[in-house]
């Protein structure tokens, strides 16, 4: 497993050990809080737009995570290297994470902490589309095999309607937008072949 993908699985789960083990307290520094506070910013807090992306809801949000994290992130990585990957990362987590305060500073966030690597996943999803658009991706429900461009041009479609709509609470569907957002940033310009596609 390339070295960035392989350390960011180990940082997520040791952030889902210490969260269990410390419980609250650890949610309260490093969850990311959209709509909180006076501003709604979190100003007094800046690393929570880090933190948040190595605390998760439940194992099964982590395993879905990390299993997404190891399935696209280590092609990537081995293509672009682990300078690239890193700030493809972390490009989705931060950029996510300011997408989704934004929202909550706008349209009301309800104050509830926000966690889950989830941006910066999405963000490495985009660019291993761009980068092996026609790589086929198995769905697990339904089963059906397509190529990673619609995967996750379909996936995009879904998040934006299900941001728009509310109709998914508790999940933050505008910091999987700005993951995106992020992944298609450092694919553009993000160094050396940035633009640049794979068969």
């Amino acid at each position: 497993m390339p070295p960035v993908t392989q350390a960011l699985l180990i940082a997520n789960v040791l952030g889902f050990l210490l969260e269990n083990t410390f419980g609250d307290i650890v949610i309260e520094w490093f969850a990311l809080w959209p709509g909180a506070g006076a501003t709604g910013l979190p100003l007094d807090a800046p690393w929570q737009l880090v933190t948040y992306s190595f605390l998760h809801a439940g194992l099964t949000h982590l395993a879905f995570n990390m299993f997404a994290l190891w399935m696209f992130g280590s092609d990537l990585e081995r293509v672009w290297g682990p300078r690239r990957f890193a700030l493809t990362y972390f490009a989705g987590v931060v950029i996510g994470g300011l997408t989704q305060l934004v929202v909550g500073v706008l349209f009301g966030g309800g104050g509830g902490p926000t966690v889950g690597a989830s941006a910066g996943i999405f963000a490495v999803l985009l660019a291993f589309a761009l980068v092996f658009p026609d790589r086929r991706i198995m769905l697990l429900f339904p089963p059906i095999p397509m190529p990673a461009r619609w995967f996750v041009f379909i996936y995009a479609v879904l998040e934006l309607g299900l941001g728009l709509t509310g109709s998914e609470q508790g999940v933050a569907h505008f910091a999987h937008l700005g993951g995106l957002l992020g992944g298609w940033l450092v694919y553009n310009f993000g160094g050396p072949g940035s633009g640049r596609r794979r068969r």
